[in-house]
């Protein structure tokens, strides 16, 4: 699934897409909302909340998520779409542009005065303007018992962080992901870093976490597994974690420099 710095550019994209003209496009192929009609409403801007985005229109936002093989992408009036059209969910155009929602995993309209009805339980988010690093420690710490792997990617407890940088953070800290939140050493000092981790690759589509910007080297366990640890030489191990079957993750750590 994307991460808050995918969702984060793809919301900057449309933002400054759309954002001041009027809509002249409006097709929401999803059942409950294939009626509304936007057209002819002012376009004030695409916003992401955590894995989130809300594009405001009118008195009206229109709610989506990516999920696992959702994207946006723009299209000028008359260009042929890179996808085909029995993918999209949802059309937007105006003068300039055609933004299309394609397989996005989630489409909704509300009224925008009711957005938090919407995204209200999400943790604070951790390329949010509002971020509050005390608020997520708090959230963090009303689940002691909970592996830090599972609470740094849940969602209502810090809004934005996925796999990626969940598992490079723990490495960086030394800490397996398997371990308590309880028993966490220094737990601000691992929230910082995850959000210097995703603030440092927030403008780039290439995640490096490493400093290694070359081609298999841009991170220090993910997606490794079998390959050898770049500071001891140990073979990245990969496991599953998670509250439930459901909700089970890629974790990928190495277990000498972990503990």
């Amino acid at each position: 699934m994307p991460e808050g710095d995918t969702v984060f550019r793809t919301a900057r994209r449309l933002d400054e897409a759309l954002s001041g003209a009027d809509l002249t496009v409006c097709d929401i192929r999803v059942p409950k909302f294939a009626t509304v009609d936007l057209t002819g409403q002012p376009v004030h801007g695409t916003v992401s909340r955590g894995k989130h985005l809300l594009t405001r229109i009118g008195d009206s936002t229109v709610h989506t998520h990516l999920k696992m093989e959702g994207s946006w992408r723009l299209f000028r009036p008359g260009e042929r779409w890179t996808q085909p059209a029995w993918k999209a969910r949802i059309v937007l155009g105006t003068a300039g542009w055609t933004a299309v929602g394609f397989e996005l995993g989630l489409v909704e309209v509300l009224p925008t005065s009711a957005e938090a009805d919407a995204v209200g339980y999400l943790g604070p988010d951790v390329l949010g303007r509002d971020w509050d690093e005390s608020e997520a420690l708090r959230r963090m710490l009303a689940h002691p018992k909970v592996p830090i792997g599972v609470a740094l990617i849940d969602q209502t407890v810090i809004a934005g962080l996925g796999t990626v940088y969940r598992n490079e953070a723990l490495f960086l800290r030394g800490i397996r992901p398997e371990r308590p939140v309880q028993d966490v050493p220094d737990l601000p000092g691992l929230i910082t870093l995850a959000r210097r981790l995703i603030l440092a690759n927030r403008d780039r589509n290439e995640r490096v976490t490493t400093g290694n910007t070359r081609r298999g080297e841009r991170t220090w366990v993910s997606h490794r597994q079998g390959e050898r640890c770049r500071r001891c030489g140990t073979p990245i191990q990969k496991g599953q974690l998670g509250p439930n079957e459901l909700m089970e993750r890629d974790t990928y750590f190495c277990p000498h420099c972990q503990l």
